[in-house]
This record gives C-alpha cells, sequence and structure tokens, in this order.
C-alpha cells in the first residue's frame, strides 16, 4: 500500500509540474465515415511508453498477460534507431524509418529550414509541416473513415493538412477514468460520427522507468497502473458488443545507466564550428564544410570514451539512418553512448534509467500484443520491427496503402485469421 501510494504521489507531483493546458477535445467539423467504411471493423492501438520486452511477466502485468494469452503476443519488438519516443511512435503510425519520415531524434536541426526541431517546443510539434509520411488517422480520413487520438506523436499537427476528426493537445490533468470514459462515448457515436482507428498513449511507465530505474518499485506500480486501465478499458468496450481489436505496442525499452561515472560530452577548438545537439545518449554535430567536419571527427574519434563517434555516411547499414537521410536532418557526426553509460555534465544528476541506445540492445526492445475478432487465438511470434505495424492495422481497417513504406504486409498477416 506504501508503495501505491508513493508512486501515486510521484505521478501527483508530475502532473502538477507540466505545463497547464487545455483538457478539451478538439474537433474537425462536417466529417462523416463513408457508407463502406461503417461496415469496417475497429482498432485501438494503445502505446505504453518505455514498457520494456519484459515487463509484463517481470512485474506481472496479469490484464496484459490474459489478454494477449488468448490473442497475439511477440517475443518482443525491436524499435527503430534511435531508440527514442517521437522517432519510434511515428514509425509505428507511418510504416516508415525514421530517416525515411524526417523525425530523427527527439532533438535535431534541419537545414533547410535553418531550424531545430525538439520535442518540449510546442509550436515545432503542433507543426505538421516537420512530418512526412502519411500517418495512420492522415490514410483513414483520406478515405473518409475518422479517427480519433487520445495523444500521438504528431497527431496535434495538420501533417498534409489533416488532423484526426477527434484529438487532444498533449497533457497530462486529465485523470485515467475520463480518458477510457472518452474512446467509450466515441465508440458510441452514431455509425457516421464512430471513429474506427482510436490512438491512446500512457506516459507513466516511462516517467517512473528514467526518474527510478527500470528495476524499481516505482516501475513495478506504474507498469500494474497501466494495466489495470487496460483492463477497465477493454471491459468498457466490451460492453458495447462491436468488433473491436486492441493492438498493444510500447516505442522502447529502458535500462540502467551509471549515474556516476558519466560520459563528458567532448570540448574541444576543433569542434566549436560546428552545430550541437546534444542528448543523453546520442549526440549529434553539424558542420558547413568538409574540413571542419573532419577536424571534428578526427578529435572525436581518437578520444572515444564510452561513446563511438560516427560520420553520418557510415552508420550502421542495420540502423537505415545516415546513409538514408531523405530530409537531410541526422548530423554529420553522430556520437553514440556505450550501454549503461550518458553523456552528462559533470556534477549534474542523472536519472538511473535511459534508452536511445543502439536498437540491437535487447533491453531497448519493446512490447507487441494484440487481441480482437481480426486476430488469431494462442498465437506467438518471433520478435520483428517496429515498421510492420502499419501494414497490419491498414489491413484489418480496409485501407489501401497510398505511398511506398517500409513495413512489409507479410511480416505480420499470418496472425489474422
Amino acid at each position: 500500500m506504501k508503495r501505491i501510494f508513493l508512486f501515486a504521489a510521484a505521478l501527483l507531483l508530475i502532473n502538477i509540474g507540466s505545463q497547464a493546458q487545455d483538457t478539451t477535445q478538439l474537433t474537425v467539423p462536417e466529417r462523416k465515415n463513408s457508407a463502406t467504411q461503417q461496415t469496417r471493423p475497429y482498432v485501438i492501438m494503445i502505446s505504453i511508453d518505455g514498457f520494456r520486452y519484459d515487463y509484463a511477466e517481470k512485474y506481472n502485468a496479469t490484464q496484459l498477460l490474459q489478454l494477449s494469452g488468448n490473442g497475439v503476443r511477440a517475443t518482443a519488438m525491436q524499435p527503430s534507431f534511435p531508440s527514442l519516443t517521437f522517432p519510434n511512435h511515428y514509425s509505428l503510425v507511418t510504416g516508415l524509418y525514421p530517416a525515411h519520415h524526417g523525425l530523427v531524434d527527439n532533438l535535431f536541426y534541419d537545414r533547410k529550414r535553418d531550424a531545430i526541431y525538439k520535442v518540449g517546443n510546442r509550436d515545432a510539434v503542433e507543426d505538421g509541416t516537420w512530418y512526412n509520411g502519411i500517418p495512420l488517422w492522415v490514410l483513414a480520413e483520406k478515405q473518409q473513415m475518422l479517427s480519433a487520438s487520445y495523444f500521438w506523436v504528431g497527431s496535434e499537427g495538420a501533417i498534409q493538412n489533416v488532423r484526426p476528426t477527434y484529438y487532444f493537445k498533449y497533457q497530462e490533468k486529465t485523470g485515467i477514468d475520463q480518458r477510457i470514459q472518452t474512446v467509450v462515448n466515441w465508440l458510441q457515436l452514431p455509425e457516421e460520427q464512430r471513429p474506427h482507428l482510436i490512438t491512446f498513449y500512457f506516459p507513466e511507465v516511462d516517467h517512473m522507468g528514467h526518474k527510478y530505474g527500470p528495476d524499481s518499485d516505482s516501475t513495478r506500480n506504474a507498469v500494474q497502473f497501466v494495466d489495470a486501465a487496460i483492463g477497465k478499458m477493454v471491459a468498457a468496450v466490451n460492453q458495447l458488443h462491436l468488433p473491436v481489436n486492441f493492438i498493444v505496442v510500447s516505442d522502447h525499452g529502458m535500462l540502467e545507466v551509471d549515474t556516476v561515472h558519466t560520459i563528458s560530452i567532448p570540448d574541444a577548438p576543433q569542434l566549436e564550428p560546428l552545430k550541437k545537439m546534444p542528448g543523453n545518449e546520442k549526440v549529434m554535430y553539424y558542420g558547413k564544410n568538409e574540413a571542419e567536419i573532419k577536424a571534428a571527427y578526427d578529435y572525436l574519434k581518437k578520444n572515444e570514451n564510452h561513446y563511438t563517434a560516427y560520420l553520418k555516411q557510415e552508420t550502421p547499414a542495420r540502423w537505415h539512418y545516415g546513409q538514408e537521410d531523405i530530409y537531410n536532418r541526422i548530423g554529420d557526426i553522430v556520437l553514440v553512448a556505450e550501454a549503461n553509460y550518458v553523456f552528462g555534465e559533470p556534477g549534474k544528476m542523472q536519472h538511473p534509467g535511459h534508452h536511445g541506445y543502439d536498437n540491437n540492445l535487447t533491453n531497448m526492445n519493446a512490447i507487441f500484443m494484440a487481441w480482437g475478432p481480426a486476430f488469431k487465438n494462442n498465437t506467438r511470434i518471433a520478435t520483428f520491427e517496429n515498421v510492420q505495424v502499419y501494414p497490419l492495422v491498414a489491413r484489418i481497417l480496409g485501407l489501401e496503402i497510398t505511398q511506398p513504406i517500409d513495413g512489409k504486409l507479410e511480416v505480420l498477416e499470418p496472425i489474422l485469421k
């Protein structure tokens, strides 16, 4: 009981500290499902930020284990590189690797715009021109199928001038019971107005994993809080007797880091001419010419200390990153920290939980669970890449994919009935 109280108190502090923002639902008027789309099934796609591949078993998430046990569960789902929140949430709903959809990090510089994208900058986050690819809700709306989002990366911006029909600006003030009731209310709307695609996001597990580490009681309590909430949502939705399919994913995992022996972000005259985009697990440098890039790279490579320095064009091919940078947003030099190490300033406290590392690390792996009338029962599948989710959702909803993507339907099609 004490642990649960402390967890609730921690969440309260987070909520108090978040920016005061509007909690009102936003609606795009005068949209209707076509007659054909009214006959389609429903998908509720839930993301649990920072829910590592093994948390359900590790922390006994009874609802998720039971629901996915009767449906589909993957050993793990591999995030795209970098294993960060914004790039991976957007890969899940576009079927594209980050270098192909443009959200190449939580913080990056766009050379063409001469502007910086940062997750904490509301103007950038809500500006749909930063986002490329066709998110699932845009795909649906363009085919006269209504969609709704209770938070998802990209859903607040007009991407190709399209937002979900029903959406919210991100905030952490609204209680979970009210959020669940909103989903139920959406599914009780008249058929012409009822969304067939709903995206939903939980931040709690990531918050606690960062602040206290993946092995903490606080993370356990966050997992159990979300697990209970999903159980409530499923029970409420089941009362409506609609053909609703649930897909539960996460964006990345989490690992424990050395909070004492941090990596000092390099500082030298050779680096001064370059623009620096710093992160805890990854640092990018942007140069103006080859000479200054080479001088900086030579220095960084020579002084590697629990990090690896890459030239943009020499990042590992399996990352689909530097060599495939369609929008020219990746740094000319990329530093990636070793597992369990973080870049930090001397004397500045670091949280014990981090992600953003090489996506081949097991502890960066995410989850995939699914159940509902479209899915086979009692099915277990091997680890797969998160870009494969997009074509699966499109198939369930009967949507035509209208531009090339990195995901391939044949990867997950076998889990469908």
